[in-house]
């Protein structure tokens, strides 16, 4: 991290969190942060779900919620970048406070309740995209629908033409019964629905699903066996969690979702489960408290193809993508990959 992201790191702690998310997204609207650019080298290169990635490290859904600032992200160092989650209307989300720092334990809560502009105006901005970059949106069901399986479908018809990939999103813990659909009927439904969509589009993006950390071995057994029937191209393992073990900080017990450090042993652990049931037919994304290049590798080794962050860079920068992917090409080179597929669930075991 350099000084400079240091010092403005430091300004942005004394602030209310969510006004401080803003004010970074601003900063790389106006080119104050870290721009990088690609990188990348033959071992970080990667495939997953056909979409060929620089590099492994991508960028989670939330922290561009309405892809406002996709050029600059696109150089910052990220192999793919996940805005949203997008719902068919504008919605406001919760009630302010609604984003919690955990500084004690290099973690957050949230409970932002899918605010974001609506998939007109992100689809607008999506349009504009830039062309030489991997870029997805999480899909989101509006909390006053009747339909929300179906609101999954419609953001998907409206954005599909600007996306390189589509993210199912039944996992966060802060829209009510979001989380029921997870159960085999429900998400069976909500898939097929979603799917027969994506391949009435004139070019058939791949869809992901993002699965909760609070699950039962029956429960992933059972969406391993969904995602098998559905035909989904690749299951990001995990969104936030609701556990509150261990935990320091003063804002521990605020109700939301919890991010960052006290969730990568449990996100790691679904992940490894989730590739044990799997056995290498449906690719994953490992994402779950990573903030270093020894966790990304961690979650690799696991049974991850790719991984993301967000939380991490609330503590360590934009530049965390870059030095990540680059660590993690120093430990492929160590332990004799020549490419980070090669490492892909080497050491599940040790985290079954």
């Amino acid at each position: 991290m350099r000084l400079v992201e240091k010092l403005a790191l430091t300004a942005l702690h004394r602030i209310d969190p969510e006004t401080a998310h803003g004010l970074a997204i601003k900063a790389l609207k106006m080119g104050l942060t870290p721009t990088p650019g690609p990188v990348t080298s033959p071992r970080l290169k990667t495939t997953i779900a056909g979409l060929a990635l620089p590099n492994p490290v991508g960028l989670a859904a939330g922290f561009d919620k309405n892809a406002e600032a996709l050029a600059p992200l696109a150089r910052s160092g990220f192999g793919f970048i996940e805005v949203g989650a997008a719902t068919p209307h504008p919605q406001p989300g919760n009630a302010q406070p609604r984003l919690f720092r955990l500084t004690q334990d290099k973690a957050a809560i949230n409970r932002f309740g899918f605010n974001n502009k609506g998939m007109q105006d992100i689809g607008q901005s999506l349009s504009q995209r830039p062309k030489d970059a991997v870029i997805g949106l999480n899909l989101g069901a509006n909390k006053d629908s009747d339909d929300r399986a179906g609101d999954f479908a419609r953001v998907l018809e409206h954005c599909g033409a600007h996306l390189d990939f589509a993210t199912v999103n039944v996992s966060s813990p802060n829209t009510e019964k979001l989380r029921d659909l997870q159960g085999k009927a429900a998400l069976t439904a909500l898939l097929s629905g979603v799917i027969e969509t994506r391949n009435n589009l004139e070019r058939k993006i791949p869809v992901f699903l993002k699965v909760a950390p609070d699950l039962t071995p029956d429960d992933l057994r059972d969406i391993a066996a969904v995602a098998l029937e559905t035909g989904v191209d690749a299951i990001i393992a995990t969104n936030t969690t609701l556990s509150r073990d261990r935990l320091r900080s003063a804002h521990k017990d605020q109700a939301g979702g919890l991010s960052g450090a006290p969730l990568f042993e449990k996100s790691t652990q679904v992940l490894a489960q989730l590739s044990q049931c799997l056995e290498g037919q449906v690719p994953l994304i490992g994402v779950g408290g990573v903030s270093s290049a020894e966790q990304a590798y961690a979650k690799i080794c696991a049974g991850a193809s790719a991984v993301q962050l967000y939380t991490a860079m609330i503590y360590n920068g934009l530049s965390l993508a870059k030095d990540i992917a680059l660590g993690l090409d120093d430990l492929l080179a160590r332990d004799g990959f020549s490419n980070v597929s090669q490492a892909v669930g080497s050491k599940r075991n040790d985290y079954l």
